[in-house]
């Protein structure tokens, strides 16, 4: 299976972002550890750089999100000295850092000015500590993260961490095979956090069941996951949502085809429709750094939401790849398309404005 290899890179025009480079994604569970992860996965070949767009909190839905996290963070770490690792652009670090939080950020793509960020990858020889460590979507892209742990946890003498990674289990069950990312060489259950340390403070499920978290002593951290673990089972009809949407698509062929979402799920959703012959008129993303861009692989180019809505016809199909955002993506095109919810299991659709019938 053919992804880019960094999905959320954007690129100055069509021909550059076609020629990107790609790479394979073969996801297998170790016999030993329980940990399910891609064995065709090459970390040499993913290079961060200021191209590398990921940040979700131009989203008012998001940014709830990251209020939920605070409200953890303040049950636990109220008064701690912090160290965001993979802070990446600095929303989350500004956020904490103007609640009160004393935090120092490491993240080799940051572009801001606040000297309380090292653009840098994590090491131990940046000398960095804390009293609690905040690991945010980083564990994911790490080929060893056991090994990585330790190596936070020796650095940071101790103390206690926050992780969160999406949730495979989630991925599973709604058939989100556009979820499957090369940049993720893990993939996380909620049962595999919890094995990694001894010491579990608090650990459940946020973003409507998309992600994980747990809060845990870095000092209970094992050396190998503890046991027993769970077989992870692929389900059936894993890919049935790329089926259906070129269902829609070519009973209705008159209409126009967009998709919202301009980051990992919809790079991936986009590309395997062209694959299969059916061209995206109209990429979304509602982040001002993605606009006017192109898509690795597939050269789509990303449109704001008033470019689009500008362009597309009433009755537009616009597959929607995060249902989470739906009702704020309703609500900013003003009911003029027929929505499909790719990320829910029955594949639902909204009606659009009631001109279309």
């Amino acid at each position: 299976m053919s992804l880019p290899v960094l999905q959320n890179r954007t690129f100055d025009n069509a021909q550059a972002a076609r020629q990107s480079a790609s790479a394979d994604v073969i996801l297998v569970q170790d016999a030993d550890t329980g940990l399910v992860y891609n064995q065709a996965f090459d970390p040499d070949k993913l290079v961060y750089d200021s191209n590398y767009q990921n940040e979700q909190a131009h989203s008012a839905v998001f940014r709830q999100h990251l209020d939920s996290v605070e409200r953890i963070l303040a049950r636990h770490f109220t008064d701690k000295r912090l160290i965001e690792v993979g802070c990446g652009k600095g929303y989350f670090l500004e956020m904490l850092s103007q609640l009160g939080y004393a935090i120092t950020g490491v993240d080799p793509a940051y572009e801001g000015d606040n000297p309380a960020v090292i653009k840098d990858a994590f090491s131990p020889a940046l000398g960095v500590s804390g009293d609690a460590v905040i690991l945010r979507h980083v564990l994911e892209h790490i080929p060893d993260p056991v090994a990585f742990l330790h190596e936070i946890a020796r650095a940071n003498g101790g103390g206690q961490i926050y992780i969160e990674v999406p949730c495979l289990d989630w991925i599973l069950e709604h058939r989100a095979w556009f979820d499957l990312f090369y940049e993720h060489v893990n993939y996380f259950r909620l049962e595999d956090l919890r094995r990694l340390f001894g010491t579990v403070l608090e650990s459940g499920h946020l973003f409507n069941g998309q992600f994980l978290y747990v809060v845990a002593d870095l000092t209970s951290l094992c050396q190998t996951p503890a046991k027993p673990w769970t077989p992870v089972q692929m389900p059936v009809g894993f890919d049935g949502s790329l089926k259906r949407a070129v269902e829609i698509i070519k009973a209705e062929p008159e209409q126009g085809v967009a998709v919202w979402g301009g980051s990992s799920k919809g790079v991936i959703f986009s590309l395997f429709l062209q694959r299969l012959d059916i061209e995206v008129d109209y990429l979304v993303d509602i982040n001002p750094l993605k606009q006017g861009r192109y898509l690795p692989l597939s050269g789509v180019r990303v449109s704001s939401p008033e470019e689009a809505m500008s362009q597309w016809p009433v009755g537009t199909h616009l597959f929607v790849m995060n249902s989470n955002y739906l009702d704020e993506i309703k609500a900013m095109t003003g009911g003029q398309c027929v929505y499909h919810v790719v990320d829910d299991a029955g594949f639902l659709s909204h009606n659009a404005a009631a001109s279309h019938g």
